[in-house]
């Protein structure tokens, strides 16, 4: 039975919050931090703040997509998470499942493309076959790229790229004299993407915590101390306004 996906919504634009197309980021890469500390502050299970950064998530989505944003990368799930109590990472799987099902109609209508960075070792059967309905569904949409990082690790891709650059180099099929930056972009999980023009980390931590380490030598850090759950589109407004404001010459003097 043939799919059919709904027109993307048309987007409200950077001049709804006095920007140009110019001064706004291409790509947007988040760490979503606080969704535990805001539930332990209400005397709430840590599950509880997990849901509720679902729905930030909706509504950051929705405003990129919005905004003309073209590509946003969430950090949902890390591979130092595994760490966690066995209950809470069962509770994770269970949310980011129910996330790809219940959100999918939505991806569809706004024409977002959907992609999935990091490892897939250790995610549940269930996820990955969310994942790839939603990566097919949605292959072919022209709007906005969401791509969310679970079960990823900075270090782990860098890994995983130089093992396959090297296993091409041990066999002939590569000069290693023709290794150089591009060649190893295209080797990283995030291959054919844009780098991050901006990052946004909220709960106030001021750390990158193994988050696309290679992708985002040259972009902006906004730092927020409200939790993800409290993250709504006031905050990225202030987030895309300060960018705009920033002087970016990636090494060089301006003129």
């Amino acid at each position: 039975m043939a799919v059919v996906t709904a027109a993307p919504r048309t987007a409200i634009g950077p001049s709804s919050i006095g920007l140009t197309p110019e001064q706004l980021p291409k790509h947007i890469a988040v760490i979503m931090d606080g969704n535990g500390r805001w539930a332990k502050q209400r005397g709430l299970p840590r599950i509880e703040g997990h849901r509720r950064g679902v729905k930030s998530v909706r509504t950051i989505v929705e405003s990129c997509a919005d905004f003309g944003i073209e590509q946003l990368t969430l950090y949902c799930l890390s591979s130092e998470n595994w760490k966690r109590p066995p209950k809470e990472l069962d509770l994770l799987m269970r949310l980011l499942q129910q996330y790809l099902v219940e959100e999918r109609s939505e991806i569809l209508r706004q024409g977002l493309r959907f992609s999935i960075i990091g490892r897939r070792e250790g995610l549940s059967d269930g996820v990955i076959r969310e994942i790839d309905k939603s990566e097919k569904l949605s292959e072919g949409n022209t709007g906005m790229r969401l791509c969310l990082a679970v079960n990823y690790g900075g270090r782990s891709e860098l890994v995983d790229a130089v093992r396959s650059i090297a296993r091409d180099a041990s066999t002939g099929a590569l000069d290693p004299d023709a290794i150089d930056e591009e060649l190893i972009s295209q080797q990283l999980y995030t291959g054919g993407m844009s780098d991050p023009d901006l990052l946004i980390r909220t709960a106030g931590e001021m750390r990158v915590s193994n988050f696309l380490l290679w992708q985002i030598s040259y972009a902006e850090i906004w730092v927020t101390k409200k939790c993800w759950p409290e993250f709504r589109e006031p905050d990225l407004v202030d987030a895309l306004q300060d960018f705009a404001s920033r002087d970016r010459r990636f090494g060089g003097l301006k003129e």
